[in-house]
């Protein structure tokens, strides 16, 4: 048998593989590509962790490419009562096509795909979001051209969409600043994987001056699921919010985007999210596109 197509992180996928899945998914958008690769096909998700976007965008996107969708919660499978990762992989290989996991813990996602004999695409885990950026650098060219040598600022919490748009900006040759308190930053090992694959990737305490020219600033909520220090974490994100003030700081042309939930007056200002350079909703949308080209790219 056929090793499979996993999805599992930005960087264990080569940039050419990356560029062909946007491409594709690019397509399906425009009405380019119209095949059905996933008819007769069956993706489980498995959430650990609740969604609005992931589970509506990859239901529909699976259904749009012929084929369908069986959801398993926590409370509604075996793995919320005990069963090990590496026999959730074995059974659901015997059932489906594919399996997106949406986890806690990036060793849970690594044992489904080290035991699944299908494809395993990775919906979200505490270390990272890949198919986030899968869609962020989609909306990111669609409104200002190609990503390569563009400057994106990430202004906030160094967590684990910062730690995928670190990945991404390797993959797609982008300068990322990231501008964080010190206590958040993201891994020290990532950070150096970044240095050694030659990525343009730096960080700063000082969110003004990571976001000096920037094509683009983004961030993310303050606050995530499974973290129990909001009021710790408000204080020393709170030099972080991206207000017009900050947006200033940007080209004037710059774009602002959020993977969402937001929550207005704190990590962003009602005035930036919902204001004339916010792309949140064509980012919204691009999870469906993305997930798309990543589907048909790992069921071949």
């Amino acid at each position: 048998m056929s090793t499979p197509r996993h999805f599992l992180d930005l960087d264990r996928v080569a940039a050419a593989e990356l560029r062909r899945m946007l491409d594709m998914g690019a397509a399906y958008k425009a009405g380019r590509l119209n095949g059905k690769p996933a008819a007769g096909k069956f993706l489980a998700m498995i959430f650990e962790k609740p969604s609005t976007r992931t589970r509506v965008s990859f239901e529909v996107a699976m259904k749009q490419l012929g084929g369908d969708v069986v959801v398993l919660d926590e409370k509604g499978s075996q793995v919320g009562r005990g069963e090990t990762w590496a026999d959730t992989a074995r059974v659901m290989s015997r059932y489906v096509d594919a399996v997106m996991v949406r986890t806690g813990r990036a060793a849970n996602l690594d044992e489904l795909a080290a035991h699944a004999e299908v494809p395993v695409i990775n919906g979200l885990t505490d270390h990272s979001h890949p198919c986030q950026l899968m869609a962020d650098i989609m909306t990111l060219e669609e409104r200002l051209g190609p990503a390569k040598d563009k400057i994106v600022a990430w202004s906030g919490d160094g967590n684990n969409v910062a730690n995928s748009w670190i990945h991404a900006a390797v993959r797609f040759d982008f300068m990322l600043r990231v501008a964080c308190p010190e206590s958040l930053r993201p891994p020290k090992k990532l950070l150096d994987w970044a240095a050694r694959e030659g990525g343009k990737v730096s960080v700063t305490e000082d969110a003004q001056e990571a976001a000096a020219s920037a094509d683009c600033i983004v961030t993310d909520t303050w606050v995530s699921m499974g973290n129990g220090d909001a009021e710790k974490r408000h204080n020393l994100l709170a030099p972080y919010r991206v207000d017009e003030k900050l947006m200033a700081r940007a080209k004037s042309s710059a774009i602002f985007m959020h993977c969402l939930p937001a929550k207005r007056g704190l990590e962003v200002t009602a005035g930036v999210i919902d204001g004339p350079q916010s792309a949140v909703w064509d980012e919204a949308e691009n999870r469906l596109h993305a997930q798309k080209g990543i589907l048909a790219w790992c069921l071949g």
